[in-house]
């Protein structure tokens, strides 16, 4: 199943995304899609709606250092055990919102990662049952202001700014997580090509990880870290994530402030 979030001329509104790409329809979905969801029987097609970010997360959790290669090209060491920071949910942005570049940053990275989107309340999760608290997983991006992250030595600002998290464009409840394509092109040049399979810590240790720390809440995200080919962001350019399975989250980029 694709679950998503829409703005239609009702209002906004949980839907399951059926059909396949030209001819895809959005179905209402009754209060929120944990669970067994219901609908109210009320359906758009999908070109006459604007899809948003696919959850409201109280969280956002993210990963660091998770694949080989990229710790490789950003001078690092690979950790013994997953590294975790958080970005506030403020960051959040749906498909096509525009990423805001600060006036006062630069460079400003893109981070093509799987994200998961927790289903159920959880606390001190095993890995071998993480996937019974996971409800599916979208795309997300980690953008990360390199300037500031390197000044500050912690990483909340730098990742932290408004629009830093665009997430979509829906969640696929059904897809195996273990060995799917990221693909990350920016202006149609593909930047970033990698498999899940090649991340350090899997889904399943992860939520292990994290949920030892916190308890983890229905629509918390996780994004699971990036692979390799991370690179700049400039003004007027278009960054896409394309994870296999799940499909394509794409956003303009624009210099804050600018008219």
């Amino acid at each position: 199943m694709r679950l998503g979030r829409i703005a239609s001329p009702d209002g906004v509104a949980f839907v399951s995304i059926d059909g396949e790409s030209g001819d895809m329809t959005a179905r209402e979905i009754a209060e929120h899609p944990f669970g067994t969801p219901t609908f109210t029987g009320r359906s758009w097609p999908l070109a006459d709606v604007r899809l948003l970010a696919p959850i409201l997360a109280s969280k956002v959790i993210c990963i660091g250092k998770n694949y080989a290669a990229h710790i490789a090209e950003m001078g690092g060491a690979a950790p013994a055990d997953p590294v975790i920071f958080l970005k506030p949910n403020t960051a959040i942005i749906g498909p096509h919102v525009p990423i805001q570049l600060p006036a006062n940053a630069s460079p400003v990275h893109y981070e093509g990662e799987l994200a998961v989107v927790i289903g159920r309340p959880c606390k001190d999760v095993p890995a071998a049952r993480a996937a019974e608290n996971i409800l599916g997983y979208t795309i997300g991006n980690d953008v990360s202001a390199r300037d500031q992250q390197q000044a500050d030595g912690q990483w909340a600002r730098a990742k932290g700014h408004d629009t830093f998290c665009p997430v979509g464009p829906w969640i696929v409840t059904d897809v195996d997580p273990a060995d799917l394509q990221v693909r990350t092109e920016v202006n149609g040049q593909v930047k970033q090509d990698s498999r899940t399979s090649l991340m350090i810590h899997d889904v399943g240790a992860i939520v292990e990880w994290i949920s030892a720390v916190m308890t983890l809440l229905p629509g918390d995200l996780i994004l699971t870290g990036t692979p390799d080919g991370v690179g700049p962001l400039e003004d007027g350019d278009t960054v896409a994530i394309t994870i296999e399975g799940i499909g394509t989250l794409s956003n303009p980029v624009v210099r804050k402030g600018k008219s």
